[in-house]
């Protein structure tokens, strides 16, 4: 099928328009047939094929009805904290989207053996307290990882593409970048103003979009080096890069703890990394290095692996810095044969080093590729992912205290991430959703996306009848499958629905409703009354009990 075709097809569909069957009517048209269908055509009955779940297998309403009141219980027994949280701890699962939350649970008590797997529980759905959160741009209606961190860290929607910077800046926009009163001052700022350690964990490179909204100011969230700033017709001598400001700026200067991946953006490219990979900066700086010589009076600690970082005695480190890979870290499955850690491992470092410090601290922990599987149309790895940032959820969760550590976890945006359909309950989540009732009798599985590459034209496209690829040779449990999409792209998009946000611990409550995104720094700098609460409407009793 060629471009001319798909892109036919695909206009008149957006259009409301049926190519199909030879005929061409308008589907919005008022009082048109596929915009009244009867109830029967909405909610078909069955064929007498298809195959119920056994009676004798699924709870009966005593067993409903008794959870329910257990559920009750607990949550008239939930107690409302409201003193102040000593400790803040801030998780973001890139992409993680409602739809994402709900398969990998499924996902989870499937691998687990549980009889369906719909009973399953992420660690996050424990936390008492749930809300939403509303993830729009200053400009975009459907945000990217660059504004939603802008709005989360420091309390202000941005414009898209750019980090740590307020609306007035666009982007690209490098002047207006290096002008401090167009920077916005983050929430890891203001735990440092209070003399709170700060530490900064990620999947993706530490100089990635969301992570850099903790302490850059950047008008192009590519700029993760100086020649990207190059690349885009601008001196990077005037405007800095992300990976310079997190190594010669306040905050990122005193940031204590920092492990990702993507060191080649610390490195000049006239070098290679220990995995044979050349830098990419074009200022020659060794910027690991610096790092090192700026704390050589300190307790500072750089590490390349896994093994390295487990090996090294944490209660010795005062400033950790870890880069073990070239860009992102692995996938959870590739982890070990690369020497990457996990996110609960790298979290548990953070955690150590930054729990003596008696002032308390503020760590953000991201689970940044959940996003990058789901832009690859890659489910299965999305929730591999989600599981993963989960298992760190809960080690941080065992390892603090909630009566003095607030935590809360949410996602940057959404995604263009579907379960739908008629399967059976305890039908895997991955597999096919069943296909009697579709019109071309051919199967689609229960999770799918709106674009993406894995779309599947059918070979060879019928311009008559509008047939699409049949996959039912395919093997969609398989961890490199990718799931089908309804229009053909590159890299699937995000979506622009609300996130959820969980919390737990210290005025935990104040993150119920729905709110924008922006808001959230503000609740959690109430909770541990600093700025820019500690001399304004910080309650005396939050303030007092320390």
């Amino acid at each position: 099928m060629n471009s001319w075709t798909i892109s036919v097809v695909l206009i008149f569909s957006l259009l409301g328009w049926d190519l199909c069957n030879g005929s061409a009517i308008n589907r919005g048209e008022e009082g048109g047939e596929s915009v009244h269908l009867s109830d029967e055509e909405m909610h078909p009955r069955p064929q007498n094929s298809r195959k119920w779940t056994r009676q004798e297998d699924v709870e009966d309403a005593e067993t409903w009805f008794r959870l329910g009141q257990e559920g009750l219980r607990k949550r008239i027994e939930e107690p409302r904290r409201e003193s102040k949280a000593k400790n803040l701890i801030m998780f973001i699962g890139d992409g993680m989207s409602v739809s994402t939350v709900t398969a990998s649970r499924i996902f989870k008590g499937q691998r687990e053996g549980l009889l369906f797997g719909e009973e399953g529980q992420l660690h996050m759905d424990t936390f008492p307290y749930v809300g939403a959160s509303k993830t729009y741009c200053s400009d975009w209606q459907v945000a990217d990882s660059a504004c939603s961190s802008t709005a989360y860290f420091t309390g202000t929607k941005g414009n898209a593409m750019t980090i740590g910077v307020k609306p007035s800046v666009v982007y690209r926009d490098c002047e207006s970048q290096m002008n401090p009163d167009h920077q916005a001052s983050s929430i890891l700022l203001w735990a440092q103003n209070a003399g709170m350690s700060t530490g900064v964990v990620t999947t993706t490179t530490v100089t990635h979009a969301s992570p850099s909204g903790a302490y850059a100011h950047i008008a192009d969230r590519n700029w993760e080096n100086d020649l990207k700033i190059a690349e885009s017709g601008i001196d990077p001598e005037f405007c800095d890069d992300i990976a310079e400001q997190l190594v010669f700026k306040q905050p990122g200067l005193g940031i204590n703890v920092i492990l990702g991946g993507g060191r080649i953006h610390w490195l000049p490219n006239t070098t290679t990394d220990i995995e044979g990979m050349p830098g990419k900066r074009g200022d020659g700086k060794d910027l690991i290095s610096t790092w090192l010589g700026q704390k050589w009076d300190e307790r500072a600690v750089h590490v390349n692996g896994r093994a390295q970082l487990l090996a090294t005695d944490l209660s010795q480190v005062d400033y950790l810095l870890g880069l073990f890979a070239p860009e992102g870290i692995e996938y959870a499955d590739k982890q070990l044969e690369k020497d990457d850690p996990t996110l609960a491992e790298m979290t548990a470092a953070a955690l150590q080093i930054l729990s003596r410090n008696p002032n308390g601290f503020f760590l953000f922990v991201e689970g940044g590729r959940i996003d990058q599987a789901h832009h690859a149309n890659n489910a299965y790895r999305a929730m591999a992912e989600t599981l993963q940032f989960d298992e760190a959820i809960q080690l941080a969760d065992n390892r603090t205290e909630d009566t003095d550590t607030l935590i809360v976890v949410s996602s940057d945006h959404s995604h263009l991430f579907t379960i739908a359909g008629d399967p059976l309950r305890g039908n895997d989540i991955l597999d096919f959703s069943g296909n009697e009732d579709n019109e071309d009798g051919m199967p689609f599985t229960t999770l799918a996306y709106i674009n993406g590459k894995g779309y599947r034209p059918a070979e060879p496209f019928n311009e008559t009848t509008c047939s699409r690829k049949n996959i039912s040779s395919d093997n969609p449990l398989d961890i490199d499958y990718l799931q089908v999409s309804q229009v053909p792209r590159g890299s699937a998009t995000h979506a622009g629905e609300d996130v959820l946000i969980f919390a737990k611990g210290p005025f935990a409550h104040l993150f119920t409703g729905v709110n924008d995104q922006s808001y959230i720094p503000h609740a959690m700098a109430f909770a541990a009354c600093i700025s820019p609460f500690e001399n304004n409407f910080c309650s005396s009793s939050n303030k007092n009990n320390k």
